[in-house]
This record gives structure tokens, sequence and C-alpha cells, in this order.
């Protein structure tokens, strides 16, 4: 379960919920197809901070950290990704923010 709708189900208000951190590895048709840098955007409108890469297996990993929902709206913006992309899988896993992550950017290299 992600971790706003445990708080949620608790009936606390969404201001007072921790950041939260995930990492996720999409599959598919991602590379090549302006993934990462959509990514971003939506990163970016949502406030969070992070990063995206390329991974030399065709996969693309995100990073990001911040507000629960906002973290949980680009989890499921990334099930889709920008119009080009086919995305195929998404594995999520979810962390304790740690506050150590820059402005969310596009990682290259690595």
């Amino acid at each position: 379960m992600p971790p706003g709708a445990a708080f949620e189900q608790a009936g606390e208000s969404p201001a007072l919920m921790p950041p939260v951190r995930v990492r996720c590895l999409v599959h598919g048709r991602v590379q090549g197809v302006n993934f990462r840098a959509a990514t971003r955007q939506q990163a970016r409108r949502l406030g969070l901070h992070g990063w995206v890469r390329n991974c030399p297996d065709g996969t693309v990993e995100v990073v990001a950290e911040g507000e629960a929902a906002a973290v949980e709206q680009l989890v499921q913006w990334c099930h889709q990704g920008p119009p080009a992309a086919r995305v195929t899988q998404v594995e999520v896993s979810w962390e304790a923010a740690r506050g150590d992550l820059p402005p969310f950017t596009i990682r290259y290299g690595d």
C-alpha cells in the first residue's frame, strides 16, 4: 500500500504526513522517447526532489522524494510516461525519506 493511503485511512491530514521516497524501475520502450525529460518536468511540477536515469539494460530508474501525495502522482505517471513511451511494467519500492536529494534532475552515466 502506498504510504499516503495509510494516513488517509487513519484520518490524518495530508499536510501532516511525513515526506516519502520512492524508487521506480520502468520497463518497456522507455529510452529514446523523451522519458527522462518528461519525468523531470512532471517531478518539478509536483515539487519533488530526486533524479531519473537510463540504465544499461534499457529500463529507466526514477528516485523521488517529497510529499506522499505528490510522490504517488509521479508513480502513477510513470505507468504511462510521455506519449511515445510504451511502459510494460513499473517496479516500485517505497523507502523512508532521507532529505539528501537535489532538486529533480537527469543523471547521466553512473
